[in-house]
């Protein structure tokens, strides 16, 4: 990430709203020399800092890292470029990326999975319900199978985003 590009784009968020960086300092409750060093490229605002800057000029953390308001497409690459470059260049271990990752499919998959299950289990249920027990044993297996395409799904992106790509850590 380029921090420069990133102080440069904070500065002109910053005059956009009319502020000065010491209103945008007590605002966020840092001094106007901290927004300074943030400005300048320094280092990089904390990710509290990120929050409360993005929530205040109306844009999301990824359009502050990309350093530009991003669309569509744009957003989507960039936040895949933006995820990998600070995993790169971070100190986590293969196992805390590898929680990131699946944390970050379950956020996405979140409502398909709950429907599905919840259509799966329904139609047990009524199963167990109308005593049909050939039914009953099918949907509970359906259950299973989709419990291993769902995990093996998760796990295919997991390795895909885990791991630099030439099978080391």
């Amino acid at each position: 990430m380029d921090t420069i590009a990133i102080g440069k784009f904070l500065a002109s968020l910053r005059r956009e709203q009319g502020m000065t960086q010491e209103q945008l300092g007590e605002k966020l409750g840092v001094t106007n020399k901290t927004v300074s060093r943030w400005e300048k490229g320094y280092y990089l605002p904390p990710v509290e800092m990120l929050q409360g800057l993005s929530e205040l000029y109306g844009i999301t953390i990824n359009e502050i890292l990309s350093a530009e308001r991003l669309t569509g497409e744009a957003y989507r690459e960039k936040a895949e470029e933006n995820i990998k470059t600070a995993l790169k260049s971070s100190p986590f271990s293969l196992e805390e990326r590898v929680e990131f990752y699946k944390g970050k499919w379950k956020k996405d998959h979140f409502w398909t999975c709950l429907v599905i299950r919840v259509l799966i289990w329904g139609l047990l249920a009524v199963c167990i319900v109308k005593r049909e027990p050939l039914w009953a044993v099918g949907y509970a297996a359906a259950s299973l199978v989709y419990y291993c395409v769902e995990r093996n799904q998760m796990m295919t992106y997991v390795e895909a985003r885990a791991f630099d790509g030439s099978g080391k850590q």
